[in-house]
């Protein structure tokens, strides 16, 4: 049975992504079997081996383990504003991001990073089929994150073609950087953040082979990663702790809002229709989360996770998942939860064209213009890392 909804789950995403296609003569049927076999190899060994469920298992712990460490600092600054035994976002879940941030900085300073990036990339190219630079996109998005990312690449953005732009930017958006990892664990099963972040590097080339199908020249497949400056290590450091700091309170500010502006909604639906809003785009999305092996019973309440991480971000949907997943049967838990293991919402679409538009305008208005179809990709990068989680499960 796992094995009709991985059919009707792809069917699905194929159907879509060929309606919207740009070169529907020109979709590369033999790199995406290619890629949908992989992830199946992948998936089966990270869930269903003794070798690939330790492996994620000691992911998880290493992950655990880092976000104790950071409670060092935070407990510091911030002790005693928090009752014991007590659980508080912010500090629990976001203030390790700066931690994680500096973690990074430290592993890009000596090198390790770039290094374990340019030859990840250089495999993927291989498996793929894909050109060198979106490969080493792939594998940079899913370390560094955004805007970072982009700044690697700077120098490449202002020439490239419409189509290989497309491409790394459904990457960025469906992709999720390091420094989240941490996060995710506190609300999802490691094990499935963990294997989200390697489905969703193939499902995101596979979408763009799709809906945004070429050919390279050699000549044109060539990978100029942008090099900083060498700063002084300790003000590498004191940069790294304001940049994880920044995106603490990004996130937060857009929890506060969007989360007060769904309750918003909700109220305004109940009072007037007597149903909630998140109901309302469960219904609507239901038919997806039932096609991604999702049983019809808790079709429902999945599409209206699903929906709501497309609409506002995924905290928003996993704090809401967080209190109703115990409701629902493993099976589901593991689909949504892979799901939502991505950037892909619109408010990631302003990020992507903003970052993109600082360094050529051009090429920044094309994304802006383009944008729901990136989204479309993104999300449906997302649907096919999810319905392959539900082949194990």
């Amino acid at each position: 049975m796992n094995f009709i909804f991985l059919l009707t789950g792809l069917l699905f995403i194929f159907v879509i992504g060929f309606l919207v296609s740009n070169d529907r003569k020109n979709i590369k049927y033999k790199r995406i079997l290619t890629m949908l076999v992989v992830q199946v190899i992948l998936v089966y060994f990270m869930m269903n081996t003794n070798i690939g469920l330790i492996a994620i298992t000691k992911v998880g712990v290493f992950f655990e383990e880092l976000m104790k460490l950071a409670d060092a600092g935070i407990n510091f600054v911030f002790g005693g504003m928090v009752n014991e035994g007590a659980f508080t976002f912010f500090m629990s879940v976001l203030l390790p991001l700066v931690f994680i941030s500096v973690l990074i900085g430290i592993l890009n300073y000596i090198k390790v990073l770039p290094f374990i990036i340019k030859y990840l990339g250089l495999i993927l190219s291989k498996i793929t089929g894909m050109g060198k630079l979106e490969s080493y996109f792939a594998i940079s998005t899913a370390t560094l994150g955004q805007p970072e990312v982009f700044l690697t690449i700077i120098k490449q953005i202002p020439v490239l073609s419409p189509q290989r732009l497309y491409t790394i930017c459904t990457s960025a958006m469906s992709a999720i950087s390091m420094a989240m990892v941490g996060s995710y664990m506190k609300m999802l099963e490691p094990k499935f953040v963990v294997t989200a972040v390697v489905l969703n590097i193939f499902s995101a080339l596979i979408i763009a082979n799709i809906i945004n199908p070429y050919d390279l020249d050699e000549k044109e497949d060539l990978v100029q990663v942008e090099e900083k400056e060498k700063l002084p290590f300790f003000q590498m450091i004191g940069e790294s702790v304001m940049d994880g700091f920044k995106l603490v309170i990004i996130v937060a500010a857009m929890l506060l809002g969007f989360i007060s502006l769904m309750e918003l909604i909700n109220v305004v639906f109940l009072g007037v229709f007597q149903i909630s809003f998140q109901t309302v785009i469960g219904y609507i999305f239901a038919p997806i989360a039932f096609l991604m092996g999702i049983p019809w019973g808790e079709a429902v309440q999945a599409g209206g996770i699903m929906a709501t991480k497309l609409i506002t971000n995924e905290f928003v949907a996993m704090l809401n998942f967080g209190d109703i997943s115990k409701q629902l049967s493993d099976k589901t838990v593991a689909i949504v939860s892979v799901y939502l293991v991505s950037f892909a919402n619109f408010g990631t679409v302003g990020i992507v064209a903003g970052s993109i538009k600082a360094i050529s305008e051009k090429q920044g208005n094309f994304v802006a213009k383009h944008s729901m179809k990136l989204l479309l990709g993104a999300t449906l990068a997302s649907v096919i890392s999810g319905t392959m989680m539900g082949l194990v499960m």
